[in-house]
């Protein structure tokens, strides 16, 4: 089944963010657009990489009214230490989720049962908790903040512009399309 306009599930956690432990729930999320990025584990390769082009990207996404959310199988506890020793996730200034339960990557769908971890799953939400966004990648492929960034610039654009869609390789200020009996067979 399509997770695609699905109201986002119920669920409450804990997160390490900007040096505190904060609760974050589905209700968080609502009322503002949202990126919920789910990765497989803390004190990996791939992981740190995405992790820091988002924090690299992240005063973009808070521009555009974008809230991120990492989240892993781990404890906020080892989201902290993690963010303490390591210079690449020191720099993250966004809510790292822990869901050492899986329930959270359980509701998303991302979750890989025989390991106990999340796969590389991103999740667009917009501000009233239906998913706009998803995407889902093998655990050896790093994601691109950049990419992201356009796909929520267009997402927001499709939101606000009723009748009207982004093509291919669409940037902001691009031209858009507004489907019509007039545009079938002519692109």
């Amino acid at each position: 089944m399509s997770r695609i306009n699905q109201q986002i599930k119920s669920f409450k956690a804990t997160a390490f963010h900007n040096g505190k432990f904060v609760p974050v729930s589905d209700e968080t999320l609502k009322g503002q657009w949202s990126v919920v990025f789910f990765y497989p584990a803390d004190f990996t390769f791939v992981c740190p990489t995405e992790l820091g082009d988002l924090a690299d990207n992240y005063a973009e996404f808070q521009k555009m009214g974008v809230e991120i959310y990492a989240v892993s199988t781990d404890t906020h506890f080892t989201h902290k230490a993690w963010h303490d020793s390591s210079e690449t996730i020191g720099k993250i200034r966004y809510p790292m989720v822990g869901d050492p339960t899986g329930t959270i990557s359980r509701n998303f769908d991302v979750m890989i049962e025989s390991e106990g971890l999340a796969d590389r799953g991103t999740f667009v939400i917009d501000p009233d908790g239906k998913i706009q966004i998803v995407e889902i990648t093998a655990g050896g492929i790093g994601r691109d903040a950049s990419e992201l960034l356009r796909k929520v610039k267009a997402a927001q654009y499709v939101a606000s512009h009723p009748g009207e869609v982004c093509p291919a390789k669409w940037k902001e200020g691009d031209a858009t399309l507004a489907p019509s009996l007039d545009l079938v067979g002519k692109i």
